[in-house]
């Protein structure tokens, strides 16, 4: 039985480039499990394409996902870092469950997911609004732009926030 050109592709790719990519993530990471993880997640990724047949230069096709991959690792990192800092330094009484601090951490990914595809003025209104407790009025004096402006952008992040928080 012959596998279809995909999955022939992606074992070939696989047989010829795993250790290649992980030698080269360990290196970068400095850490083999990381490593492991983020060439398993590359693999993955390439499986989902479903291009694999079409990739002409596996090797600098694996480094750009698995770099992509990195970059996310460590915004995640970094996210989750902020998150629990930030709940450290809140009361006792706020005791949050391990479940609800994955839920918590995975929708922050998804909003800063969201907002680095908006512009930086996009942004700044949205955390003043979100994270600084200002309302549109207090954003429009202090930013120096008309409440419509405001609105506008508010309208533009939410609408990321929610298209981003419907996907499964």
């Amino acid at each position: 039985m012959s596998l279809p050109a995909h999955t022939a592709a992606i074992e070939q790719i696989y047989e010829q480039h795993h250790s290649w990519l992980h030698g080269w993530l360990k290196g970068k990471l400095n850490d083999a499990c990381d490593a492991a993880d983020v060439a398993h997640d590359t693999f993955v990724r390439i499986l989902a394409a479903r291009n694999a047949a079409q990739i002409r230069e596996p090797r600098d096709y694996l480094a750009t996902v698995a770099r992509g991959l990195v970059i996310d690792r460590y915004r995640r990192r970094a996210i989750e870092a902020a998150y629990l800092q930030t709940l450290a330094a809140r009361p006792e009484a706020t005791e949050i469950s391990e479940e609800d601090k994955a839920l918590i951490i995975e929708t922050l990914v998804a909003v800063d997911k969201a907002l680095a595809g908006l512009g930086a003025r996009t942004q700044r209104i949205f955390m003043l609004s979100q994270i600084d407790g200002l309302t549109y009025q207090q954003i429009a004096v202090q930013l120096q732009v008309s409440l419509t402006t405001v609105k506008k952008h508010m309208i533009r992040a939410l609408t990321e926030c929610a298209l981003i928080m419907a996907q499964p």
